[in-house]
């Protein structure tokens, strides 16, 4: 059985961003921070458990209009402006995107699959690839929101604390840490609210309340039909507030599920043999030091 690893591109680059030293610079003095600590972070994961193939999710729209019609607060503390008819700019530092493409040319350049779609974010990418791959996968993010994937075959490499001190998330790690599986977690999600993507929530619902609910009812339609017609068993203001948020409920269900049909280009396989040539003009452009022959040693090893 073949494992694919699929990495949250823009979740690596944005965090390696902030955690390796600004110093960092290329010959010509550009900053290549972002740069070095993602391809560190692909060395060090593939290194660890040897998939048999790879890939990069892209954001080709960080924020699809189609989830902001449903939800218009989605995201919307993060957009610098906003692009009618286009994708919305989106708040990142000056020194972050210049990286940006750099990045996408060295993963390209080193035969790593980079794959977007258009309307939709990186995570409706990582989901497809992972739902459609027969044998194991590993989604390798910090969002909490791809724990909607986690089933028999797919596991998030959850590196919310950083790469060294990642957590494998099977359905075992999600009834230890929320008291439900996985397949409930879009219903905590929602329910719970999420400030970093501009999702409020239900007012007074927290993660042990709202397991709480979900234990009762078997997804959200039924807990906001229970509430709406008073029937089922819950406190009156907690009755009051499902009541009050139903329509945001039921909108907001849609935007937090991932999107696992979409069609797409196939994952590198593993082992990668990158031609000498290419690491060391990558090496004299950048002057990435030892992160290139890691990356480079990494995609080249054979799956475990």
């Amino acid at each position: 059985m073949s494992t694919l690893m699929v990495f949250d591109t823009s979740y690596l680059y944005f965090r390696a961003f902030f955690g390796v030293p600004s110093s960092m610079r290329a010959p010509d003095g550009s900053p290549i921070n972002a740069v070095k600590g993602l391809l560190d972070s692909i060395a060090r994961l593939v290194d660890q458990y040897r998939p048999d193939l790879v890939a990069c999710a892209w954001d080709d729209d960080w924020r699809p209009e189609w989830r902001t019609e449903l939800i218009p607060s989605y995201k919307a503390h993060r957009v610098v402006e906003e692009v009618p008819a286009g994708i919305d700019q989106e708040e990142t530092p000056d020194e972050l995107a210049q990286q940006v493409p750099v990045i996408r040319d060295v993963l390209q350049q080193l035969g790593l699959a980079v794959i977007g779609a258009a309307r939709h974010e990186a995570d409706d990418v990582l989901a497809s690839l992972a739902a459609q791959h027969s044998g194991r996968s590993l989604v390798v993010t910090g969002d909490r929101d791809l724990f909607q994937l986690v089933d028999d075959d797919i596991s998030v490499v959850y590196v919310g604390r950083g790469v060294a001190k990642h957590e494998m998330v099977d359905d075992d790690w999600l009834v230890t840490k929320y008291d439900l599986p996985a397949n409930r977690y879009v219903d905590l999600a929602v329910l719970r609210g999420d400030p970093s993507d501009g999702l409020p929530g239900v007012k007074g619902v927290g993660e042990k309340s709202a397991a709480k609910l979900l234990k009762q009812f078997g997804s959200l339609t039924e807990l906001v039909e229970a509430a709406v017609t008073g029937t089922g068993v819950m406190p009156p203001a907690t009755r009051a507030r499902i009541v009050e948020g139903a329509e945001y409920i039921l909108k907001a269900e849609v935007v937090v599920e991932v999107v696992k049909d979409l069609e797409l280009p196939p994952p590198t396989a593993l082992p990668l043999d990158v031609p000498e040539a290419t690491a060391e003009a990558i090496q004299a452009r950048l002057g990435l030091g030892g992160t290139m022959d890691r990356i480079v040693a990494a995609l080249a090893q054979r799956g475990a």
